[in-house]
């Protein structure tokens, strides 16, 4: 295939005729390319797979990890192992695009690799990797690993995913009308752009944004004159970037950045957009930030024989199913744990990225309700956990192993590795529960919760991110009633939450299961349809071009 000149391999909708090019640092299409560590990466491969299937005229870029994140391996005694291993793709495709960019002011190779639209139903991806033999060891080391905890290498990676991505945009003619971030890792580009462009009224444009942080010290910032001398800015003194980007201080926040440059942002939820708008608000000169709540591809993650036998009315076929489903993924959690779990247990699933936030051991806190939780004869439950902490994240690792430790007294409780795609679909089957606790308001979407209810599973969370937007309690999920949590202490918030966490599952969702599993069932379809119309990522594919690409 010759990449010159480039357009998308098939016939585009009219609707989506303009030309947008999508920049994450990681895209979760498929198990096979292992090339994201979490929901960001969950969410952007929806939105190639949901871009692909309306027939959008967009490519994605991103960077083509070596080592992946890491793989999630264990100690001899059960604990946290990462390991790092390098990832082979086949189905990967030489473009034959080769060319320089400017990192710590030496010319360093960036090599471009497609993965094509009929591999994995997505619009076509490009990969940038810095792994060639023309390059010294430390610019082959850029591409190696996600979110390298080296703060020089970050940055370089940031510089490879903007600068490198919009210069392959150059390169092969496909010259977008729409420079779409996904996070500010890729806002580099803006520099590379007004070089281009040779004016902030262009770039402005052509460039939109997509901020998933709600709370402003999770944004990156990073010592200005060290992005100066990484050439982070293309050439520009730090001067003329201070004035062009409004930094007064030393610390180049990325994300205010992209505020500044962008047409239009956007949150990832309503509950966000709030958020954001409320966070950003003293800064002058920012962009406006709207908001579209993130959304899964249906086609992908739903279980279709559950949708076509409640189409069907098939009560015992549904039922059959999705004991068929937890029976299939407890296999997993025998061949890790040796524990057998039982498919007519009701089976609570905790499994997402683990962070302090989220609070994944949020159930042990209190161990005596715990303890009663788990040996209640009446109501019996099997919990499961599973998530991958960042690497260098000590306090999440130390949370990972102390639930691996609390594990080992209990036969019902398991604690699972390896948490990719695959084995997210298989807990989401597997869950009649799906759990999730986070401190309001610090998720900004989450979305794991989606494809859960797209596989029969009933969601009981708090009430952030997308939540608000979705659960309505005891008629299609659970939901911990908000507190004025402003006004309360971490300490106090965590208290109020756990109280009303153990008082819905004893009162409500336990006896709902095991007394009027009519009910229950109603739950579990009421979330099916729900999740499908509101949350399926066609939508927000196609929003993005009515709201932010026009």
């Amino acid at each position: 295939m010759d990449f010159r000149n480039f357009e998308v391999p098939y016939e585009v909708n009219e609707k989506y005729a303009k030309k947008a090019a999508y920049f994450s640092m990681e895209f979760a299409v498929h198990q096979p390319l292992k090339i994201y560590s979490g929901g960001l990466g969950f969410l952007s491969g929806s939105h190639l797979r949901s871009a692909y299937e309306l027939k959008q005229n967009m490519v994605g870029i991103g960077i083509l990890w070596k080592y992946g994140y890491y793989d999630q391996t264990r100690n001899q005694d059960q604990t946290l192992q990462p390991a790092w291993l390098e990832k082979n793709y086949s189905f990967l495709e030489d473009t034959g695009f080769k060319y320089q960019i400017l990192i710590h002011d030496a010319p360093v190779w960036v090599k471009a690799w497609y993965l094509a639209p009929d591999t994995f139903n997505t619009v076509p991806l490009f990969l940038l990797s810095t792994d060639l033999p023309e390059n010294d060891y430390v610019s082959q080391t850029i591409c190696h690993r996600l979110y390298d905890a080296n703060v020089a290498t970050k940055i370089a990676q940031f510089i490879l995913l903007g600068v490198g991505g919009a210069k392959l945009m150059d390169e092969i003619g496909f010259n977008p009308d729409v420079y779409h971030l996904n996070e500010a890792h890729g806002i580099s580009s803006a520099f590379y752009l007004l070089n281009k462009f040779k004016s902030v009224h262009k770039l402005r444009e052509k460039l939109v944004f997509t901020t998933h942080t709600p709370e402003e010290a999770g944004n990156e910032k990073h010592d200005i004159y060290l992005c100066h001398k990484m050439g982070y800015f293309c050439g520009l003194s730090i001067d003329e970037v201070r004035r062009l980007t409004g930094t007064t201080d030393d610390l180049l926040n990325h994300s205010l950045v992209a505020l500044r440059f962008a047409r239009k942002a956007n949150g990832v939820s309503k509950l966000h957009g709030v958020v954001s708008r409320e966070m950003w608000g003293k800064y002058e000169g920012i962009c406006e930030i709207t908001d579209i709540t993130n959304a899964q591809n249906w086609t992908y993650w739903a279980d279709k024989h559950l949708y076509r036998y409640d189409d069907e009315n098939d009560e015992k076929a549904f039922d059959d199913r999705k004991h068929y489903l937890k029976k299939r993924a407890f296999e997993i959690v025998s061949d890790q744990t040796g524990k057998i779990f039982d498919p007519n247990v009701l089976t609570i699933v905790w499994a997402r990225r683990f962070a302090g936030y989220k609070r994944a051991d949020m159930l042990t806190y209190n161990l005596e309700r715990f303890e009663r939780l788990l040996n209640n004869t009446q109501y019996p439950v099997q919990i499961i956990w599973a998530g991958k902490p960042y690497p260098f994240d000590y306090p999440a690792i130390g949370t990972f192993n102390n639930l691996v430790y609390l594990s080992k007294k209990y036969k019902n409780v398991a604690v699972l590795i390896g948490y990719e795609l695959s084995l997210s679909k298989r807990l989401k089957e597997s869950a009649d529960i799906w759990l999730n606790n986070p401190r309001v308001p610090r998720e900004a979407s989450g979305t794991s919760g989606m494809t859960a209810a797209m596989n029969g599973a009933v969601n009981f969370s708090t009430d952030d991110g997308w939540i608000p937007e979705f659960v309505q309690h005891g008629v299609n999920g659970f939901v911990v009633p908000k507190a004025d949590y402003h006004n309360m202490s971490v300490h106090d918030q965590d208290e109020y939450d756990l109280n009303k966490l153990y008082e819905i599952l004893e009162k409500e969702i336990l006896p709902t299961y095991y007394d009027k599993p009519a009910d229950w069932k109603k739950l579990v379809k009421n979330g099916m349809k729900d999740v499908r119309f509101q949350f399926e990522s066609n939508r927000m594919a196609d929003e993005y071009y009515e709201i932010m690409y026009k």
